[in-house]
């Protein structure tokens, strides 16, 4: 039988890396066609790398992550792979000092913060899941992935339902009426193609660090404070980056540390004495907290869009 080409690499990471929490925060829902989790410990992603789209299948085990790649871009995954799972991150001088913080650090001190280095990658599904909701925001994604990116390289067992979302180019070729068709309003749809005129730029900025990038993203009209977190944390692994504007964050930050939901104005005066971990305390309130019970009715997705 014919065997598909593909390279491997054993990792031992210097601590007991939580891979799943780590890796799950780059899922864009449950069916993200991107990321496609079999089990706790084995994921499968499909990244469009620099060199090329590649598959890359991470199984823990044995205090050892093994990773396998097909595709052009499968040797820059593999060489990613300790970035991607968090080696790169630094904890030190995070004090958790709320008591709460404090139980949610010693269940979860092993997490870290794992990065792409893709910034588009990042970009396209946080300016997608601006203003709307989770299950809007995750179906038109999928949409759009599934019809304009292409489908993940490997065998079967590694890349099936497995697609490598579209670059700037296939971003820049959608017409207008099939982002509608995607469930995707033009102010969004905008914004997506004024990101993936200036992407390469973008992609640059990551060696000039965070507050470069933060300005760079913050210049593109449509995309603001909570997009431009969304994208740093998942692309340069900000330890730093609040995603004011959220609905849900501030409340349950609030909840936790004070007892009450808070506005984003309140949420920065919270957060100020963890600077430049604040994104560490958001994080660990998502993992350690269950989200605030909901007192409505949760929004119907829309059934129509402006044309």
């Amino acid at each position: 039988m014919f065997r598909v080409h593909h390279l491997e690499r054993r990792w031992r990471p210097e601590w007991p890396c939580p891979v799943d929490a780590i890796v799950s925060v780059h899922r864009r829902g449950a069916g993200d066609p991107t990321l496609r989790r079999d089990r706790p410990d084995r994921h499968r992603w499909a990244l469009r790398t620099p060199t090329g789209p590649a598959t890359l299948v991470l199984t823990r085990a044995d205090e050892a992550v093994y990773a396998r790649a097909w595709g052009p871009g499968a040797a820059w995954a593999l060489e990613r792979l300790p970035a991607l799972l968090g080696a790169e991150d630094n904890p030190e001088g995070f004090e958790p000092r709320h008591p709460a913080l404090v139980h949610a650090w010693r269940r979860h001190r092993h997490w870290r913060i794992g990065h792409t280095g893709l910034v588009f990658d990042a970009l396209l599904p946080s300016i997608i899941e601006q203003k709307v909701t989770g299950q809007e925001a995750y179906a038109g994604y999928r949409r759009l992935v599934t019809s304009y990116g292409t489908e993940a390289p490997g065998p079967p067992e590694a890349a099936e339902d497995l697609w490598v979302p579209p670059g700037p180019d296939e971003v820049r070729a959608v017409p207008s009426w099939a982002w509608l068709q995607c469930g995707i309003d033009p102010a969004r749809s905008r914004a997506a193609v004024a990101a993936a005129r200036v992407a390469d730029s973008l992609e640059r900025l990551v060696e000039h660090g965070d507050e470069a990038l933060d300005r760079g993203l913050r210049s593109i009209p449509g995309i603001g404070v909570w997009t431009s977190a969304e994208t740093r944390v998942r692309a340069l692994g900000s330890p730093d980056a609040v995603s004011f504007g959220d609905f849900h964050v501030p409340r349950q930050i609030g909840l936790v540390l004070v007892g009450r939901p808070v506005d984003d104005e309140e949420l920065a005066e919270l957060l100020e004495p963890w600077r430049p971990h604040r994104h560490r305390v958001q994080a660990l309130v998502r993992q350690a907290f269950p989200a605030p019970a909901r007192t409505s009715p949760r929004p119907a997705p829309r059934r129509h869009l402006p044309q």
